[in-house]
């Protein structure tokens, strides 16, 4: 992690350049180790009382698309800025009503070591078809976990950090 990046500095960071009337509200930011995704709220379409689900669906992809397009030089340059700043690479997403839709978000390559029983896990999943390849059917196993025990993994998180705010207001080697 940089020295600059922790949540509320992103969030202040990413406040000062975006620009005004993009998003309803201040963007939901969340970070890994490679990557800064912002995820900010569109105004939701106007229609008349008695539009079908179809044509809501239809306009808030509509104003999505154009999201993407009328921002993208935008978005580019604030991108290339943070990650000049936080070292990470910036992932865009929007969410209108029940809709998210992140853009160019990164597939990150992680080494891992299996056993025998552990590849045939994941060969299985991919001559069932269940998934295309070995790194589609391991993406599958973390979705799994993650929609299986995601309280679980939440209290991990929040254990973290509080660890990380801790370490914090200790004394800095080094200084």
């Amino acid at each position: 992690m940089g020295h600059h990046d922790t949540p509320d500095e992103l969030r202040g960071w990413f406040a000062g350049r975006l620009t005004d009337g993009w998003f309803t509200s201040g963007p939901t930011i969340t970070r890994d180790r490679e990557e800064i995704l912002v995820v900010g709220e569109l105004a939701d379409v106007t229609l008349d009382k008695g539009a079908s689900d179809a044509e809501r669906s239809a306009a808030r992809a509509s104003r999505i698309e154009a999201f993407r397009e009328d921002t993208r030089g935008a978005r580019m340059r604030i991108a290339d800025d943070a990650e000049q700043r936080f070292g990470r690479k910036v992932a865009w997403g929007v969410r209108i009503g029940d809709v998210e839709k992140h853009f160019t978000t990164l597939s990150v390559p992680v080494m891992t070591r299996l056993r025998m029983r552990e590849r045939a896990v994941l060969d299985t999943l991919v001559d069932a078809g269940v998934a295309r390849s070995r790194s589609d059917a391991l993406a599958w196993c973390v979705r799994l976990v993650a929609d299986h025990q995601g309280e679980w993994i939440d209290k991990l998180r929040d254990a973290l950090g509080s660890v990380e705010a801790v370490r914090d207001e200790g004394p800095t080697p080094g200084r």
